[in-house]
């Protein structure tokens, strides 16, 4: 997506030399088998300083996730040195350089991608600079490679003899780069694996971390932006005459997506743009109210075109020719993202160039987007990815970066533009709603002989991707198969566009698969009447590693034992992100009837882990993001207009609602698993059959609210 130019060796040499070591390294993806070592396309780059610091240049965007600890633990561990002795610098756009082998190249964050996709690479890339320093060392001293020792930033050598990294960088950027340097064994870790207090806190506590909220540039102005309250509508007409002339107003522009009042701080902005007089055409989109939207996805599971995901025998047959079957519908609703830091980002256009600074997680399309908005090539877009206030999938959108660079170019200035809250909430890439009917036929031992699963839902994929609408997007079908043991099963999707845009939410189609799933096999261990945990343990007879978690989120909850009066526990697992885990919430109802988490239990196995410490603040902040979503928010729309504003009306869980999170990490030698998002997909159904336990009430629509369970 990027126009990149392949240095030659000559060049890359002439840099390394005049600032130190600058390492480009590069591992085998199934899609470039090339030998590691490939000067000209590096997807990771260790720089060495003559003054002995080390820099990574990491391709992944910090939005609170731990990478910009986690991933230099990767590289200290196979160079041999103190974490703190390296620095974070995040990489500017280059999908060739940076790109994320686990989604398709592209410089993305997301999909709990990181740690897996820097597992390899990070850990060649420490070992390779290690292996040339130590070959540079030894070459200065004329001896073999084996009588000198790397480590804590220098080389020792016989006879006393001892340079450091920053002496000896530039002659090691002379010599090869060894395609299969030893990497260290697991067992000897001094690093990777141990509690690490994250790199990033201190910054964060003194206040010098820079957000996009926080960027200031020498004559930068501030911009407010007036969108049509239906997402997707135009200016008809625009009246910016008191605007205009309101204390510190600059300019007021018109952009493609609405009117942008210009002054000298964001206030004076935001109280001009009040005053603004437009006539919207507000397009289609002035017909939706979620209702509406729902009951066309309901009625696309029986008109619409479904794609077979999956099939195993023919589990419509079974069902069609069972005496006992158990039929349920799900409804997964619509969710904002919601991220504390609201959308904003600087923009200075300047003679056909334009010089970009703030929040992002995709970073190339960043570019190329701007580029092709500003009408110039992306050579000439330049970016600096801040700290993410937040993000959960919207700041992989762009909308928010090309109207600033839009209103810098008109205004001739350097731009923040920063969206208010409210702008933020009814403007967003929504989490879809989606329909799930799920059937299944029980045998004479109650376990499922057949199941049907189908849902229909509309796919991110094709906006985003140009997905054909006739062929599968694998951002709607995970965790669509369960991992039962069901002889026969049939797995179907239809997509359905019900018009308004929608974005990847964290987890992405996991909690709206999962909490079908997972409700459905809590509702046929009560057909039964079996105990849901012990029904999932009959059906995993070949799934150890779920069977593991299972066990222990069960036995560390206490399933099975007496609870006080009004309590009561659900349970559910998933496997997301190479991550397996188990979930048992502990509810109540308070005296309005509204659920009270009192304690979540979560097993997870993840693999090997780089930061246990990071490991579990995710999963801790995935529990509480997902019972936001399970118990209390909604976006609903009535003629196009989104109703929630503002977290009075969209509220996210407080911290006197944040129940006793107990958490048990398997000790495991399996390959990373991502840990970002899967538990925010599991507490979902954990809940739901915790209230089913409790009030002996199904709710099978989200959110779980008192009014929803006084209903069931």
């Amino acid at each position: 997506m990027n126009n990149f130019t392949e240095p030659s060796r000559r060049d890359f040499l002439k840099t390394a030399i005049a600032s130190g070591l600058l390492l480009g390294v590069s591992l085998p993806s199934p899609r470039d088998a090339k030998a590691a070592g490939n000067l000209h396309a590096p997807n990771a780059w260790v720089h060495i300083a003559d003054d002995n610091s080390i820099t990574l240049i990491t391709a992944r965007s910090e939005m609170g996730q731990g990478v910009y600890t986690a991933l230099p633990m990767l590289l200290a561990e196979e160079l041999g040195v103190d974490l703190a002795s390296i620095n974070v610098e995040v990489a500017p756009p280059n999908a060739k350089a940076y790109g994320n082998a686990l989604v398709g190249g592209l410089q993305l964050t997301g999909g709990s991608t990181s740690v897996r996709d820097g597992w390899d690479r990070l850990r060649l890339a420490g070992a390779q600079v290690r292996e040339m320093l130590a070959s540079a060392a030894a070459a200065r001293w004329k001896v073999t490679r084996d009588q000198v020792q790397p480590g804590n930033g220098f080389v020792t050598g016989p006879g006393g003899r001892k340079a450091s990294f920053g002496e000896l960088a530039a002659a090691a950027a002379t010599l090869p780069l060894p395609e299969k340097p030893p990497l260290k064994d697991p067992k000897d870790f001094r690093i990777v694996g141990k509690r690490t207090r994250r790199l990033d806190t201190p910054s964060k506590v003194n206040g010098t971390a820079r957000f996009g909220i926080d960027v200031k540039l020498p004559g930068m102005v501030y911009a407010a932006l007036e969108q049509c309250p239906v997402i997707g509508g135009t200016v008809k007409t625009v009246d910016s005459a008191k605007a205009k002339s309101m204390p510190g107003v600059i300019d007021v522009v018109q952009i493609p997506d609405g009117v942008a009042v210009v002054a000298d701080s964001w206030w004076r902005a935001n109280q001009a743009r009040k005053a603004l007089v437009i006539e919207w055409d507000e397009g289609a989109g002035a017909a939706l109210d979620h209702n509406s939207m729902l009951a066309g996805t309901r009625a696309a599971l029986d008109s619409g075109t479904p794609k077979l995901f999956k099939a195993n025998g023919d589990a419509n047959a079974v069902i069609a020719a069972s005496s006992r079957v158990v039929r349920a519908e799900y409804v997964s609703h619509l969710l904002s993202h919601a991220a504390l830091e609201p959308m904003n980002f600087t923009a200075h256009y300047n003679n056909e160039r334009v010089h970009l600074i703030g929040p992002t997680q995709w970073q190339d399309l960043t570019q190329t987007a701007v580029a092709k908005a500003l009408g110039i090539k992306p050579e000439e877009v330049t970016l600096e990815t801040t700290f993410l206030g937040g993000s959960f999938g919207r700041r992989q959108e762009v909308d928010f970066v090309v109207q600033a660079a839009q209103i810098s170019k008109a205004v001739g200035k350097p731009v923040k533009l920063l969206w208010s809250r409210e702008d933020d909430m009814t403007h967003d890439f929504y989490r879809p709603q989606a329909v799930h009917r799920v059937a299944a036929a029980l045998g004479s031992d109650g376990k499922p002989a057949a199941m049907t699963f189908r849902m229909a839902s509309q796919s991110v994929g094709i906006r985003v991707f140009g997905i054909p609408l006739k062929v599968q997007d694998p951002t709607m079908t995970e965790s669509a198969v369960a991992p039962y043991e069901i002889a026969a099963t049939r797995h179907d999707v239809v997509k359905h566009d019900a018009g308004l845009r929608v974005g990847y939410w964290r987890s992405v189609s996991n909690p709206l698969n999962v909490f079908a799933n997972e409700c459905f096999i809590d509702e046929l261990a009560k057909e039964t009447g079996q105990d849901p945990y012990a029904y999932r343990l009959s059906l995993l007879s070949n799934q150890p590693r779920f069977v593991q978690v299972l066990k222990l989120a069960a036995e560390k909850s206490g399933w099975g034992k007496p609870l006080p009066a009004g309590r009561a526990r659900g349970i559910a697992l998933m496997e997301a992100y190479g991550t397996y885990m188990a979930q048992v919430a502990e509810i109540s109802l308070n005296d309005q009837g509204a659920v009270k988490v009192h304690r979540v239990t979560v097993a997870a196995d993840l693999g090997r882990m780089v930061n246990p410490d990071t490991v579990e603040a995710q999963i801790q902040s995935s529990v509480i993001f997902g019972m936001g979503a399970a118990l209390t928010q909604e976006i609903t729309l009535d003629k196009g207009r989104v109703q929630q504003t503002n977290f009075h009306e969209f509220p996210v869980v407080r911290m006197n609602e944040v129940p006793a999170i107990d958490i048990v990490l398997v000790e495991s030698t399996e390959a990373p698993g991502g840990i970002g998002e899967p538990a925010t997909a599991v507490i979902m159904p954990a809940l739901a059959n915790a209230v089913a336990a409790l009030t002996f009430k199904r709710v099978r629509k989200l959110p779980l609210t008192a009014e929803a369970i006084k209903m069931a």
